[in-house]
């Protein structure tokens, strides 16, 4: 089944925010929690919420190290609405994680998870650069990927952890940057499926999960 596109690019955590907010507004309701809040800058834009936020740096209402923690510290269904927007990848334990998530909406569950192969496209065509949170850098880094995967891959995980936890996929949809109609529609024609496009081309996953 194809899947619907939208076209965004952020430049800063902040857009990404700002994306959320605006896109998933009818989601965004009563008690909030978002995961990998950074900044809280979602905070300021969903007004009229009850909203919480954790992450292991940053800004927000709970100090919390998703690596470390094997039960978030909230009651089963706390949050009519749960927020985790580009996180998991992070995370050595993402099955356990996600697990958590589950167990802490009362709802809905609103997630992101982005597609390592167009990340890494232009380096590898070129045969220079870096790939973001891949590499060998000479000392330890704060944060890095930990799993590396494409769009149909991340749909795949999304889909299996909502046949297995009995969630309804309400809604999914690929994003890609903002680009001139004819080159999409010269890329498009390279490729024989819609899929293997959007592995080389699309840089995130979207979808709303909901429980029955």
């Amino acid at each position: 089944m194809s899947l619907p596109v939208e076209f965004a690019q952020f430049a800063a955590r902040s857009q990404r925010a700002e994306y959320i907010a605006r896109r998933f507004k009818t989601q965004l309701r009563n008690k909030v929690l978002d995961v990998g809040c950074d900044q809280a800058v979602l905070k300021k834009l969903a007004p009229g919420v009850e909203y919480f936020g954790i992450d292991i740096a940053g800004q927000p209402d709970l100090v919390v190290d998703l690596e470390q923690t094997e039960r978030l510290p909230f009651d089963d269904a706390s949050f009519d609405c749960v927020v985790c927007s580009d996180v998991l990848e992070h995370l050595e334990n993402i099955h356990r994680v996600f697990d958590e998530l589950v167990r802490v909406a009362r709802r809905t569950i609103v997630i992101s998870l982005p597609n390592n192969w167009a990340n890494a496209r232009r380096p590898l065509a070129r045969g220079r650069g870096s790939i973001g949170f891949y590499g060998l850098p000479a000392t330890r880094p704060a944060d890095r990927h930990r799993w590396f995967f494409n769009l149909q891959e991340a749909r795949a995980f999304l889909e299996a952890q909502a046949r297995r936890h009995g969630l309804t996929v309400r809604e999914m949809h690929a994003m890609e940057k903002p680009r001139l109609t004819l080159l999409r529609w010269m890329r498009r024609l390279a490729h024989a499926t819609q899929m293997r496009y959007l592995n080389r081309y699309a840089h995130t996953l979207w979808a709303v999960l909901e429980k029955r």
